[in-house]
């Protein structure tokens, strides 16, 4: 089985071919947009693989939630792909991919949605896979709900973006991997099981999840804050 699989919805994008289990990856280079750099290191990823378009089985993509112009890139270039391939696309969310990444059994994923929020989701791992629990939030990080259980991990950049949610982790006894932003290695890994099980969707219907769908702060809002207009 072929997978290409697509994540832009960090400051680190990448795009990665999952090939029987064995997954090579490029990242995008820093200080670029990823739409001008994505597609090339498509190009030489298939190129260097050997691999046609048309030889793919699906596309993945980060879905989201993420930075609203990365989820739109990477959906808009998966989209163009699975038409020119004719292959049906699999939608992989940056929590669960973050979730997979942390490797433990219960994990909460906390992602910086930037304007001093987070997204959130709490993950467990079952013979299926992570499975999420509950739903994905976006809150401010005083106000992320976190597990009264013990021996849960959370993981990703909000630890570090935010130090009253790294101090409400501390306090409650949570371990974290803050280093932890989600890949397409690991989203190509995550779509293989759903590729298998033919839950692949038409090109037409992929779209970004943002669960959030404010973009920026208005300028009152900046200015109130003691920002800038």
């Amino acid at each position: 089985m072929l997978i290409l699989a697509l994540e832009t919805s960090t400051d680190l994008g990448s795009c990665s071919l999952w090939r029987d289990g064995a997954v090579s990856e490029r990242i995008c280079p820093s200080g670029k947009p990823h739409s001008e750099t994505l597609l090339p290191l498509v190009r030489e990823l298939l190129l260097e693989a050997g691999v046609k378009i048309g030889q793919l089985d699906a596309i993945a993509f980060g879905v989201g939630p993420g930075a609203f112009t990365g989820l739109r890139i990477a959906c808009g270039a998966a989209q163009g792909l699975a038409v020119a391939a004719n292959v049906p696309l699999i939608p992989v969310t940056s929590l669960e991919t973050m979730a997979a990444m942390a490797g433990a059994e219960r994990v909460l994923a906390l992602l910086d949605a930037r304007m001093g929020e987070v997204y959130s989701g709490s993950y467990r791992l079952t013979e299926a896979g992570y499975m999420l629990k509950g739903e994905i939030r976006v809150s401010a990080p005083a106000d992320v709900s976190l597990p009264a259980e013990s021996g849960w991990v959370a993981c990703g950049n909000a630890i570090t973006a935010y130090p009253v949610l790294a101090e409400r982790l501390s306090a409650a006894g949570i371990a974290v991997q803050s280093a932890v932003v989600p890949t397409a290695a690991v989203v190509a890994q995550l779509a293989v099981a759903r590729a298998t099980r033919g839950e692949g969707l038409d090109a037409a219907l992929a779209a970004p999840l943002y669960v959030r769908d404010k973009v920026a702060k208005t300028v009152a809002e900046r200015l109130s804050e003691g920002g800038r207009a």
